[in-house]
């Protein structure tokens, strides 16, 4: 039953990425800021029905404009849970991403911005590049662990990107993001960690019985005058919470 039930959650996944490849190559380009949007969150949402991952969505208070997400890493479902709710967001993301067969394409088409993690002047550049987006009225997205975890106890927040908000007063927004099934608080199945490849990853969510997605948007932070290492610390123990909540 889960090979079958795999083998069509993958067939109608990759019919899901043909058609999300030729949305970026012929209306991407005709389409303004609000067009590409609804096109990210249609997609967005539409993969997570291919794979069979139901998204809830808690909303505990209003998102601000030109705000720094800040979101608990689990899985490279996160990006597609995160832009289902929130499509003007822009990724932050580690460079390997963009090597990724035709995922990879999409989410650099789709506006991310890539980092080296190892460089430590990379890191600088990145900062300054999401201070102007920020400037400029965009939402960006950061997952401050820097990798993915196996979900209960979150890893250290870094927090270079956080300076970012700290240096234009952007607020920042944590969103608390957890995958469960009926029989695990913390789904086994999406957890994207140590020796795991992404094909082995892809296959355990297209197999899995009943996986759920849930997505809280806390309360924003004000970061003015905020110290980057108090405010790191800070959206963790918030989103910690929130996992247990």
């Amino acid at each position: 039953m889960n090979l079958l039930r795999g083998i069509r959650r993958l067939l109608r996944l990759l019919g899901h990425v043909l058609v999300g490849l030729a949305v970026l190559a012929l209306l991407f380009p005709r389409r303004d800021a609000m067009g590409r949007q609804w096109h990210i969150q249609r997609w967005s949402a539409g993969l997570l029905r291919c794979l069979g991952v139901e998204l809830n969505v808690r909303q505990q208070a209003a998102v601000p404009p030109a705000c720094l997400v800040v979101c608990n890493h689990v899985s490279w479902l996160d990006i597609a849970c995160v832009h289902a709710a929130l499509p003007q967001a822009r990724f932050v993301s580690k460079a390997d991403v963009r090597h990724w067969p035709l995922l990879g394409w999409m989410v650099a088409a789709a506006g991310t911005l890539f980092i080296e993690r190892e460089k430590k002047r990379d890191a600088l550049r990145v900062v300054h590049h999401c201070a102007e987006a920020l400037k400029r009225g965009d939402t960006v997205a950061v997952f401050p662990e820097g990798t993915t975890g196996a979900g209960p106890e979150l890893l250290p927040f870094h927090a270079n990107l956080l300076q970012a908000a700290v240096s234009v007063d952007a607020p920042l927004q944590p969103l608390a993001l957890r995958f469960h099934t009926a029989r695990e608080r913390f789904a086994t199945e999406a957890q994207f960690i140590g020796d795991t490849t992404l094909l082995q990853s892809l296959w355990r969510v297209a197999s899995a019985q009943g996986l759920r997605a849930e997505l809280t948007l806390l309360p924003s932070i004000d970061t003015q005058a905020m110290d980057r290492r108090a405010l790191a610390e800070m959206a963790r123990e918030r989103i910690q919470a929130s996992l247990f909540a």
